[in-house]
């Protein structure tokens, strides 16, 4: 399912005025679409943006300054890593470029330096042990390139930091932990990870409701992983990870305590922060932490019978991409969402704090086909009763809008630079590989336009001017 916003019912006029092409650069394409790709990136140092386009003979890479004027560009073949995708790059102490090539067949990375003065590369490879391990996710921190990989065996996880082209392991060993399921039975940590696989949480970004439901999530920050495991409804457990050191220490918080079991429940952290919440369907409890004393500094409790106080948008379900549907009353929301995965997402832009708090589900639905015998030959046979199931994905959920010192307020919810980057690729097909970078104060969205024949970088900002 894709990601669920609120204002994919604007006007068109509204959102495409607030978007602006920063630049633009001719580059034809010639190779079959499913053989290119494209990454954006920024010197987090420089604040130089680089654009990587690759197709499948050549690999162009785009130098900009931070006020988005093109000053270099650097031309090269795709030697060593023909057949191969674009995981992910660095920046070294120098300021050039380095792209990190895998292979699932090969299961390697080719690691190629770019040096943009002499206009050459120099390529590595590093072997994955895939006997002993597998690949859990990476991303790009400090210029950094990480590789997270979980063992088979061992109750541990390990992480490689690529700094100036070494390769640095940080082996991180839970298995003096104690861990337990939803009906509280003791699980290993590779267990736990395998009934609930990690997900990445995108920081400083809006991390949508079906990607915040996960009950493992990974929180970047510099030097640290915050992993969070909620597949307990009656608390979370956390463990702060050191990455100069692979210290690990545990921290749990118990869910706020309702007049009933939580049906569902999750939790999110942010910026020293542990928002927390579980629903049944007579009640929602919703609890804000300090993460490093445990204090509660918001706690709120929502009968079936209640107005919300805190929610700046109608009580809302939506199925699939169509148009959200408001839910009229409390009651109503709260059945619906505690037969849901919960979920929650807090976001915070110059202005305010972004809340979703809700939750995703999949229904099935019996269709009758005796009035769709025109179909018969699409669908090919079906049982003698003429009747089949639709499966589809659906979300309850609600916004809220807090300034940055936790207080509620009563503005509108307005549209991100996410939801305007979202819609704008819906309604133009000449986008072909998209990808966007999140900067300080917008973001860019770089795509390759089909119909000019073009590379194009465009800048979106949070609201509505």
């Amino acid at each position: 399912m894709k990601q669920i916003f609120l204002f994919l019912v604007l006007m068109y006029n509204t959102v495409s005025t607030s978007q602006t092409v920063l630049a633009s650069y001719s580059i034809d394409l010639k190779t079959p679409k499913e053989e290119c790709e494209t990454l954006n990136a920024e010197n987090t140092v420089t604040h130089d943006v680089f654009a990587f386009i690759a197709s499948r003979d050549s690999l162009t890479i785009l130098k900009y300054n931070s006020a988005l004027f093109l000053n270099d560009k650097f031309t090269t073949t795709r030697q060593y890593v023909e057949k191969r995708s674009l995981m992910g790059y660095s920046f070294s102490e120098d300021g050039n470029p380095t792209l990190y090539w895998f292979s699932p067949q090969e299961n390697n990375i080719i690691v190629i330096k770019y040096y943009f003065e002499t206009k050459t590369i120099r390529a590595l490879k590093f072997a994955l042990p895939v006997e002993e391990q597998s690949i859990i996710t990476h991303y790009q921190k400090d210029n950094n390139f990480y590789l997270l990989l979980q063992y088979k065996t061992k109750q541990a996880l390990t992480v490689y930091v690529f700094k100036n082209g070494i390769a640095d392991e940080k082996f991180l060993d839970f298995s003096s932990f104690t861990f337990r399921d939803r009906k509280t039975q003791q699980k290993t940590f590779n267990q736990i990870l395998y009934e609930n696989p990690i997900e990445k949480m995108e920081p400083g970004e809006y991390n949508p409701l079906y990607s915040v439901t996960a009950k493992s999530k990974l929180y970047l920050l510099p030097n640290r992983l915050i992993l969070s495991l909620d597949q307990s409804p009656r608390k979370t457990q956390l463990f702060d990870i050191n990455l100069e050191n692979s210290e690990i220490k545990e921290k749990t918080f118990l869910q706020p305590l309702g007049q009933k079991n939580a049906k569902t429940s999750n939790s999110f952290y942010h910026e020293s922060k542990l928002y927390q919440f579980n629903v049944n369907s007579n009640e929602l409890l919703f609890d804000i932490k300090d993460y490093n004393s445990g204090e509660s500094q918001k706690s709120f409790t929502v009968l079936k019978n209640d107005t919300i106080r805190f929610n700046n948008s109608p009580l809302l379900t939506q199925i699939e991409n169509r148009r959200p549907k408001e839910i009229k009353n409390t009651g109503r929301f709260l059945k619906e969402l505690a037969m849901t995965n919960a979920g929650i997402s807090v976001f915070k832009n110059k202005k305010n704090i972004f809340i979703t708090l809700g939750g995703t589900g999949s229904s099935s639905k019996t269709i009758s086909m005796n009035s769709f015998n025109m179909f018969d030959d699409f669908f090919g046979d079906f049982p003698s009763n003429n009747y089949y199931n639709i499966d589809s994905d659906y979300s309850v959920f609600f916004e809220s809008v807090w300034t940055k010192k936790l207080e509620i307020t009563t503005v509108t919810h307005e549209p991100l630079a996410s939801d305007k980057i979202f819609y704008f690729i819906d309604t133009h097909k000449e986008i072909f590989i998209p990808n966007i970078l999140k900067l300080n104060s917008y973001s860019i969205l770089g795509y390759y336009d089909t119909l000019s024949k073009q590379y194009i970088l465009r800048k979106f900002v949070d609201g509505f001017e």
